[in-house]
């Protein structure tokens, strides 16, 4: 029996209950124990579609049902996988690429899920990529238009000033329309290159490099370190692992709150939309 089937006849009137109990369903999808798990129901801690739940005898349907515990989101669907990749320079963020470069298919094939990357780093550029089959999250995290943050350390030609980081702030023109970073700082300087770190949510293709090379600061080297709730921390270049569960929640309750409200017109209007961000645009 499979952690979501119902047993046959499980009430005294002789019907089939509807549903699955709440705490198995947290037992089976790794919250806690069933103990544990009614526990949390009765302190008001687990939510079902947006509502607290608190009696014990609260059935759902893993399949369609959302469940929060402490306003994080659980993942029910035992088939979805979450891993993180630290892309190396020289990868192409590509499952199958046309010109037989090296791709993403060294770090996908060892999987028996069929996992695609989440918008995309052009072959110069590492950092964290996420590979996932979950393509509903990943409509969230890869559009523009629900505003998922993104942040970058970039080595630049030049010895960049203080005023060139206001700039970023304060918006600059491109030539497919203006552009403003999100936060920006300046991390160091040398005699001739500096370190910035620079956070935004545009989807448009190379935005990083050309940010920088409009202000008058090619840059040399470029890394995502972070992705919405993740961070690359000590994952060293071209290794992969599963996110943990409470990543997974953070990611799921972003997906969840970024469903939940109207689509930025503004960003919506840049250039993208779900197929680009998702298989076109390179960061």
């Amino acid at each position: 029996m499979t952690p979501f089937e119902i047993p046959p006849w499980d009430d005294t009137e002789g019907r089939a209950p509807e549903g699955v109990r709440l705490q198995k369903v947290m037992a089976a999808a790794g919250v806690a124990s069933r103990r544990v798990s009614e526990q949390l129901i009765e302190a008001g801690r687990v939510e079902v579609n947006g509502e607290i739940v608190t009696e014990l005898g609260r059935r759902i349907d893993p399949a369609v049902d959302l469940v929060a515990v402490d306003g994080v989101a659980v993942q029910l669907d035992p088939g979805k996988r979450y891993v993180m990749l630290n892309k190396p320079v020289g990868i192409v963020s590509s499952l199958a690429d046309q010109y037989g470069r090296p791709d993403l298919r060294r770090y996908t094939e060892k999987y028996e899920e069929r996992l695609f990357n989440v918008g995309r780093l052009d072959a110069e550029t590492s950092g964290l990529l996420i590979l996932t089959n979950d393509g509903d999250l990943a409509h969230v995290l890869a559009h523009p238009s629900f505003g998922v943050l993104k942040t970058y350390i970039a080595k630049v030609d030049g010895r960049m000033t203080p005023q060139t980081i206001a700039k970023l702030t304060a918006g600059i023109e491109l030539e497919d329309g203006p552009i403003a970073a999100d936060r920006a700082r300046l991390l160091d300087v040398e005699r001739g290159s500096s370190l910035v770190e620079i956070t935004l949510h545009s989807g448009r293709n190379r935005i990083v490099r050309r940010m920088l090379d409009a202000v008058g600061h090619p840059v040399t080297e470029l890394v995502r370190r972070s992705f919405g709730p993740l961070s690359l921390g000590t994952l060293k270049a071209g290794g992969v692992r599963d996110l943990t569960k409470v990543e997974v929640g953070r990611l799921l309750t972003l997906s969840r709150d970024a469903q939940g409200r109207p689509a930025d017109a503004t960003d919506a209007a840049d250039g993208t939309d779900a197929a680009d961000s998702a298989d076109e645009i390179e960061e």
